[in-house]
């Protein structure tokens, strides 16, 4: 990988052409918006890792600010949901799946 280490424009260009990466869409200014695969947790390991300590990090944010409710079953598994203020922040931010549903109005 040391050919795509010199910028973050080759960093992305090499994700995208191992499939660690894809094009998802552009956004309201024509910048394109890329989705991590799931592959990506073997083939760019550095990069799961730092998307994942991304995502924590915001859901944490989240939560202090009021936005994260946790609830857990029976079985002691959390359940965590968004406030529609929540969905919004984390929606800009980049930490959901393009294509998850806004939550329901409380």
């Amino acid at each position: 990988m040391e050919e795509y280490e010199d910028s973050d424009d080759n960093r992305m260009a090499y994700y995208l052409e191992i499939g660690a990466i894809e094009i998802a869409g552009m956004d309201e200014n024509g910048e394109m918006i890329f989705a991590i695969n799931d592959s990506a947790k073997d083939i760019a390991p550095e990069l799961w890792q730092a998307h994942m300590d991304y995502v924590d990090k915001n859901l944490i944010e989240l939560y202090k600010s009021g936005y994260v409710k946790v609830d857990y079953n029976e079985n002691l598994e959390a359940m965590i949901s968004l406030s529609k203020e929540g969905y919004e922040i984390a929606k800009s931010k980049g930490i959901l799946p393009i294509d998850m549903p806004e939550p329901p109005n409380n």
